[in-house]
């Protein structure tokens, strides 16, 4: 039997059939012809370029394997994935930087216990690789490729303020530190939208998608949507696949995803603490405490986020005379997010029922916010 028939026999027999018996027969079909390696091998590049068509990226494909399958698919696709990178066409810093981040980056293939069981886990990778639906492409098909450029000082600034604000266990200062990262955070967007404002061709706005993990998903959605209002972006959290799709402009978007991120592992150590005192006190802690915990953090968050932004950026703008620039910059975000999902719903927020959970996380919160403060010397 050629090695083609060979893997053809078995994506018959398995691909389509998502009974274990059907996956058996066909994994049994791959480990008795060691010639099937190959083409096996391309079948699956092939499967990871139909993903990129249908708008996936490989931080996308490596977060919804995790998601759905194990640790060894994951391995598995990595490898895919790396294989499949130097047939492709060139994409731009951000997907330059996911490829960078694929867990096995150098392309090593996984190490395999037996023929068997690698076949197994192959074609339970490839059963799902098929089935993946077309995402909403963050970039129009004739959109220009976007050159990596250096990060900038203020950014670079922004990131070490957060790592502070992360690392401290005194909330004072990490209230201190976090205000001052937003205000450079609204700074910075005005010194952009300068930047444009003189620019031949400006920029359009951009889309990424940021993963949005378990456990407690929808609170972890609703800061994101926080952050990403109070920095001139729109978020839309797409639950089965585990990440939300934020619109905005370059430079705002890197600001939303830093600030997103480092709130988390604020809140996340904050809520941690917060168990603890409950526990010494005699009480035992739930998922609705910390469901209600995280709930209250991003509201309150949220709301302090967006007074630190307008009354950072107003002043800014003011000076500059860049209203009617940023009005027009916010109308863009719009359009493109309103193009990118015409349809989209709205969802209440579940398990918010412990009064201690919401206590204690707007009080995290507080210890938290992004209010004007003085300066840092």
């Amino acid at each position: 039997m050629s090695t083609p028939r060979t893997v053809d026999g078995a994506f018959e027999t398995a691909l389509y059939d998502t009974a274990d018996d059907a996956l058996d027969t066909a994994a049994s079909l791959l480990a008795a012809d060691p010639s099937s390696d190959a083409e096996l091998l391309r079948r699956g590049e092939e499967f990871v370029a139909t993903a990129w068509r249908r708008g996936w990226q490989p931080a996308d494909l490596v977060r919804i394997v995790r998601r759905e399958l194990d640790d060894v698919h994951v391995r598995l696709v990595a490898a895919l994935i790396c294989a499949q990178a130097p047939h492709d066409r060139a994409r731009g810093p951000r997907w330059t930087a996911q490829l960078d981040a694929v867990p096995d980056a150098d392309g090593t293939p996984p190490s395999r216990t037996d023929r068997f069981s690698h076949a197994t886990a192959v074609l339970r990778l490839y059963r799902l690789l098929l089935r993946l639906p077309a995402l909403e492409p963050l970039e129009p098909p004739d959109a220009p490729r976007r050159e990596a450029r250096p990060e900038s000082r203020a950014l670079a600034r922004i990131r070490a303020l957060l790592a502070k604000a992360e690392a401290t266990g005194y909330p004072e200062e990490a209230e201190a530190l976090s205000a001052k990262a937003q205000e450079l955070m609204a700074r910075h967007s005005v010194d952009e939208a300068l930047l444009e404002s003189g620019a031949p061709s400006p920029d359009a706005p951009g889309a990424c998608r940021i993963g949005v993990e378990p456990p407690y998903e929808q609170v972890k959605a609703v800061l994101l949507d926080a952050v990403a209002d109070a920095n001139h972006c729109r978020a839309v959290w797409n639950e089965p696949f585990g990440f939300s799709t934020v619109v905005g402009f370059e430079g705002d978007l890197e600001a939303v995803e830093l600030l997103y991120t480092s709130l988390l592992v604020q809140a996340e150590a904050a809520m941690v603490k917060a168990e603890a005192g409950q526990r010494a006190g005699g009480r035992k802690r739930t998922k609705t405490f910390r469901q209600s915990f995280l709930a209250a953090y991003a509201h309150r968050a949220g709301t302090r986020l967006r007074a630190a932004a307008e009354a950072a950026t107003g002043a800014a703008a003011k000076e500059a005379d860049l209203l009617p620039v940023l009005a027009s910059r916010e109308v863009a975000v719009t359009d493109r997010m309103e193009r990118m999902f015409p349809e989209t719903t709205t969802t209440r927020l579940r398990g918010v029922a412990d009064a201690a959970g919401w206590t204690e996380g707007t009080r995290a919160a507080d210890a938290a916010r992004v209010g004007r403060r003085r300066p840092l010397e």
